[in-house]
């Protein structure tokens, strides 16, 4: 069996001493970010990863953060992803802690886990109260990139995308849009709409019309088959890329051609939107560095140093086969 690095193979190798590797993944200040950055880049050559318990009981530090997650619709997959690795970077375990989402409740057991001393930090993507104790024992930082009920409030309700889209879709000659919302319970939905209509009146383009959908593929399918026999040529902003995968199906049972008679944008750029055919035009939502940046920040507040700025620019467009110029 492959034997287990240890600290001194990475002070070996980063060429420090083993005090340094340990001050590193404790947190201690007074270490330059060139010195961190050595020890880190041979902990991963090495795939070290310190003694969480031995940590804890020389310095009374846990080695642990939670990330507290509420039971929604959102797949936090890749959210986890980012997460979880830059708290691997920083030498830290990352334990997801489902909450209620009362927010009475959840206060509640906030407080419990607060005062546990289970963990050294606690990572909310939705606002919070922190409890009173928090700021003593454990680090609780409350972000505000998803409401209580996990739906997009933050950098992911910038609806520039839909406005870069409509953009191009008019250079390429088309007058005559249409968009099929997400459910407008969500501020992200009402974002893109406000954005869609927005854009119609600048442009000086036909709208035919702004459908409220449920981010399902039933209500693009539904949809384009309802639409009339003379619709085309037409451009659709769908709300994600179920939505338009749905209205691609109807327009190809109809015979009509995408993008010849309707181009189709969607959003989200989900694992199966590069092999639809035609290859599905989507924006690209960076959630796996939106959650690194998060728990970055919240490794900084544990050990005192400065802390990062918000993550931005986490969205941009992936142009592909489904937009075109409208047949003459």
């Amino acid at each position: 069996m492959e034997k287990r690095a240890t600290s001194r193979d990475v002070a070996r190798v980063a060429g420090v001493s083993q005090s340094t590797v340990s001050f590193v993944f404790t947190g201690r200040e007074g270490i330059s970010e060139a010195t961190r950055e050595r020890v880190l880049h041979a902990a991963a050559e090495l795939n070290y990863r310190p003694n969480l318990a031995a940590r804890s009981m020389r310095t009374q530090r846990t080695g642990r953060v939670a990330v507290l997650m509420t039971v929604s619709a959102l797949n936090p997959q890749d959210l986890l992803h980012g997460v979880t690795d830059a708290a691997g970077e920083a030498g830290y375990v990352v334990e997801v802690v489902y909450v209620p989402g009362d927010p009475g409740a959840r206060s509640v057991r906030i407080g419990e886990l607060v005062d546990s001393r289970q963990y050294e930090g606690i990572l909310s993507f939705t606002p919070l109260r922190t409890p009173s104790t928090a700021a003593e024992d454990t680090v609780v930082l409350s972000l505000s990139e998803f409401d209580e009920e996990m739906h997009m409030t933050g950098e992911f309700t910038d609806a520039r995308p839909v406005v870069e889209m409509m953009e191009r879709l008019a250079e390429l000659g088309h007058t005559r849009f249409l968009h099929i919302t997400g459910s407008l319970t969500y501020p992200s939905a009402v974002a893109r709409r406000d954005a869609y209509l927005a854009t119609v009146e600048r442009l000086g383009a036909t709208s035919l019309g702004v459908i409220e959908g449920d981010w399902s593929a039933a209500t693009g399918y539904a949809t384009v088959a309802g639409l009339p026999d003379d619709t085309p040529p037409f451009a659709l902003i769908a709300a994600n890329d179920l939505v338009a995968t749905g209205a691609l199906r109807a327009a190809v049972l109809r015979g009509w051609s995408v993008p010849g008679d309707l181009s189709i944008t969607g959003w989200d750029d989900t694992d199966q939107s590069a092999y639809l055919v035609p290859s599905l035009t989507t924006v690209v939502q960076d959630r796996e560095a939106l959650g690194a940046n998060a728990m970055r920040r919240l490794v900084a507040a544990i050990r005192r140093e400065p802390v990062p700025e918000p993550a931005t620019g986490l969205q941009h467009v992936v142009w592909r086969e489904s937009v075109g110029a409208p047949r003459a």
